[in-house]
């Protein structure tokens, strides 16, 4: 799945939740007029480990629901400054390793 994505609906309504494991990108689309986002994390923010994915990278191919938006999406600033998926660097996290290692000797 590296380099893939996938989306959900979050809503008060649905009740649902994501698990994200470590390292795994992620980003969201707020389509109300307010939102409350939270995160539950396995260890501390380290902002020197953080690496930002261009939103809408052509190679990944989100599907954001832009239709449900009156006008184009806001960005955070530090987003504006996003590399496509092709020109960042981007670790892979002992996490992910071990996960795509135990797959394969499967």
């Amino acid at each position: 799945t590296y380099g893939q994505w996938f989306g959900l609906e979050l809503s008060a309504e649905n009740k649902k939740q994501m698990w994200i494991p470590p390292g795994l990108a992620h980003g969201f689309l707020v389509t109300s007029d307010t939102a409350e986002f939270l995160y539950k994390t396995t260890d501390y923010y380290y902002p020197e480990f953080e690496r930002i994915l261009l939103w809408c990278d052509p190679d990944i191919g989100v599907k954001w629901p832009l239709e449900l938006l009156d006008s184009p999406p806001l960005l955070a600033a530090k987003d504006e400054g996003a590399l496509t998926f092709a020109k960042s660097e981007l670790p892979i996290h002992d996490t992910f390793s071990s996960l795509t290692k135990s797959a394969s000797d499967a």
